[in-house]
């Protein structure tokens, strides 16, 4: 059996066996508070890690704390945060969710989510408005140190070129699937997201992945079946 086509079990394990090699490993930290975590979260959709920040520090500079930004004039919530994706439609999400948490805990605080089990602290995250599995395990691994995986549109990319999941998987229910065929520890977890995500921004991007310098081409469907072959360039 060629390595392309060892099982999807085997390849996800191999892919981060090779990663851990190719990219230093991690400690899995906290990099900022839970509240901090959860909105900039919110933010980054389908936006890059500085436009991300900028919104978030330009909004709270602007109306001052949680209370200021959940109070906020539409509009001018929307033009804070106009360096992300879609303001007009984070804007109400964020103000709802705000809304939400101050209704239930009293403050503007997620700690209890600590104590919670993970499929209990998934379904209320993704009750959120605006918050989807994806924000929801970033902020569970990152902040909580629950053994979840979250699969954003690099992790996603790789894992479908590679094999490690089916073609016609949807990223919700890769996040299941490549949970399933990873070691359920917080630290392999993150390294994996981590390594993942730099590889597909580094490496296996979107336009133009740089296979030949990958250390999965040997294991990957897309490049022995179709890069290989000099599929791709056919006219």
């Amino acid at each position: 059996m060629d390595a392309h086509e060892l099982l999807p079990e085997e390849k996800t394990l191999l892919t981060h066996e090779l990663l851990n090699k190719a990219y230093k490993r991690l400690k899995l930290e906290k990099r900022r508070d839970h509240m901090h975590e959860l909105i900039s979260t919110m933010l980054s959709h389908r936006t890059n890690h500085k436009d991300e920040e900028k919104a978030f520090y330009t909004m709270l500079e602007r109306f001052g704390d949680w209370e200021g930004v959940m109070n906020a004039d539409f509009e001018e919530l929307a033009d804070a945060i106009q360096t992300t994706r879609y303001p007009g439609q984070k804007a109400p999400q964020i103000q709802q969710t705000l809304r939400i948490i101050k209704e239930e805990r009293g403050e503007f605080n997620i700690d209890f989510l600590e104590d919670l089990p993970v499929d209990e602290a998934m379904d209320w995250l993704t009750k959120l408005p605006g918050v989807g599995p994806k924000t929801a395990t970033l902020l569970l691994l990152f902040n909580f140190y629950k053994p979840v995986m979250p699969v954003d549109t690099h992790v996603f990319r790789i894992s479908q070129r590679v094999g490690l999941i089916g073609a016609k998987v949807t990223a919700n229910k890769a996040h299941e699937l490549l949970l399933h065929m990873l070691p359920e520890d917080p630290v392999e977890l993150f390294n994996f997201h981590v390594h993942m995500l730099r590889h597909g921004q580094r490496v296996c991007t979107f336009f133009s992945p740089r296979c030949e310098e990958c250390v999965l081409h040997n294991i990957c469907n897309y490049y022995q079946d179709v890069r290989a072959k000099g599929i791709d360039k056919a006219a």
